[in-house]
């Protein structure tokens, strides 16, 4: 004869289970808080202080006179004659890469 005291294993596993899930689920959120304070307290990348490189507006020859000439050119990609379609020039530094509107930039994005 069974003990009635002694609770069988059908119902001990899913306690067991739904209590370990609740202590997995608590305890993710503090890491990930932790996280997420490093990450706001760092500068991101694409940052203005960041790394130096050109700034909106910056003409091609003023590119290059400040920061040399790029280690590769893409483009023009677009058509010049459309105005819905300006060509877009890339040029790649070591650190980022500066797109171009005609010759004039529109961003500048630093590589990861």
């Amino acid at each position: 004869m069974r003990n009635p005291m002694v609770l069988p294993m059908k119902l001990l596993l899913p306690a067991f289970a739904a209590a370990t899930a609740i202590t997995v689920l608590t305890a993710v959120p503090a890491s990930a808080e932790v996280l997420l304070i490093k990450a706001i307290s760092q500068e991101p990348a694409n940052a203005p202080g960041a790394l130096p490189r050109p700034s909106k507006g910056m003409r091609m020859d003023a590119v290059q006179q400040r920061f040399g000439a790029p280690k590769a050119r893409s483009g023009p990609v677009g058509n010049s004659g459309n105005p819905h379609q300006p060509p877009i020039t890339r040029w790649d530094y070591p650190n980022f890469s500066v797109y171009f509107e005609n010759d004039q930039v529109i961003t500048s994005v630093v590589h990861r």
